[in-house]
């Protein structure tokens, strides 16, 4: 009986605080991941305002 409670791990203790997050956007994992975003982003963007001059244009024109 003595040997099986010598296999047990003791508990691991509570931190009395939790752990500090890290940075958002200092790994590579985290850069890979919202760059391609960034730049879709940005890309929705140019093609929204593209949208609006042209119905602008349109608007313009009489039409």
């Amino acid at each position: 009986m003595l040997l099986l409670a010598a296999c047990n791990r003791p508990p691991v203790p509570e931190p009395d605080q939790p752990p500090e997050p890290r940075a958002a956007g200092h790994s590579a994992a985290s850069r890979a991941l919202h760059e391609p975003l960034d730049k879709a982003k940005a890309v929705e963007d140019a093609t929204l305002k593209a949208v609006e001059a042209q119905r602008q244009a349109i608007e313009a024109a009489g039409g």
